[in-house]
């Protein structure tokens, strides 16, 4: 399940509601810095946009494709770990506006996974270390560790088996060093 918190509103739907909740200064904002990464050839330079401008928290050797969409009104709640990378045109949300409430949650990535290009990341889910999401998939609840995930809506397909394998081979290693 999704860690969302929810915030009922009333009148208009969420959305026309949505300076309410955020500043239209932020959003706009945010929107030329999104659009700038968006097309940057250059990742360590998108990296510094969404750390410094945006406020996201990216880990070393994180690695963008062309086309990412992070979201434009809380960035500040997506969270990549440690040699990733996000594959072409994929979109991480943490905000849902809906007709009678608006959703936030955070979106963490954990260290070594793989987004397939085209996939959406809904607000609240955390992927775990090692994990690989197949290209095209609705990532709409948590991903376990080491797991291959993919589909519309996603569900669990496999283990990332190289990456079991190199685990297995270090933990061998390392009782062997002692």
């Amino acid at each position: 399940m999704r860690n969302v918190e929810r915030y009922p509103v009333e009148g208009p739907n969420a959305l026309w509601q949505v300076y309410r909740t955020v500043s239209p200064w932020k959003a706009v904002r945010n929107f030329i810095a999104i659009q700038f990464a968006r097309y940057c050839p250059i990742l360590p330079v998108k990296n510094w946009i969404y750390r410094h401008v945006l406020g996201m928290k990216v880990g070393r050797y994180a690695s963008f494709a062309l086309m990412v969409m992070v979201d434009v009104f809380f960035p500040e709640r997506i969270r990549i770990g440690d040699n990733c990378i996000i594959g072409y045109n994929t979109t991480i949300l943490t905000h849902e506006y809906l007709i009678r409430e608006y959703r936030l949650g955070d979106v963490r990535i954990g260290d070594h996974v793989m987004i397939g290009a085209n996939t959406t990341i809904l607000p609240g889910v955390t992927i775990g270390d090692h994990a690989i999401v197949s290209a095209g998939s609705l990532v709409h609840k948590d991903v376990p560790a080491y797991a291959f995930v993919g589909g519309n809506p996603m569900q669990v397909i496999g283990e990332n088996e190289t990456a079991l394998a190199e685990r297995a081979e270090e933990q061998r290693v390392g009782r062997a060093d002692d």
